[in-house]
């Protein structure tokens, strides 16, 4: 009977990244419990330009805006989210900003599995937050979904 050969982590470097197995951290607390993670984007902005002897439009790169991120996860009977948006509500100065951490993990257990990627984004408030329609006849799980916006990001 053949032996089956163990693969080492660096040996799939050339295999795609599952979706699924990711952490995100807000501020120094782990909310490993996300059920989604939607938006993280870059765009550069495009000014184009025409000198008035040049047929050809001219483009050249102009400002950088990042996309809002878009949080969800199902409903649990504490408030740590809401009170966030609700510190940006009240305006005490920094609006609630907060370092947030989305963080990609190799296989299916984050505590025992390498990290592969993180992106770091900085000066984070809250956009908006809201939970799914709710439904006498229905089965569904509550779902929270928390939209924030971002000056920057970093992948480190």
């Amino acid at each position: 009977m053949p032996t089956r050969r163990r693969i080492a982590f660096h040996e799939m470097i050339d295999d795609h990244i599952g979706n699924y197995n990711f952490r995100v951290i807000i501020g120094q607390r782990d909310f490993g419990q996300f059920a989604g993670v939607d938006g993280l984007s870059i765009e550069n902005e495009v000014i184009e330009y025409q000198d008035g002897n040049d047929f050809l439009v001219r483009k050249r790169p102009g400002r950088v805006k990042y996309g809002d991120i878009t949080l969800k996860k199902g409903y649990v009977n504490n408030t740590i989210l809401f009170d966030w948006i609700d510190a940006s509500r009240l305006g005490n100065g920094d609006y609630g900003r907060e370092e947030i951490s989305i963080v990609l993990h190799a296989n299916d257990d984050p505590t025992k599995d390498p990290e592969i990627k993180r992106w770091n984004c900085f000066e984070c408030f809250p956009k908006s937050w809201k939970v799914s329609s709710m439904d006498g006849k229905g089965n569904d799980v509550l779902v929270e979904e928390l939209v924030f916006t971002m000056e920057w990001f970093e992948e480190a």
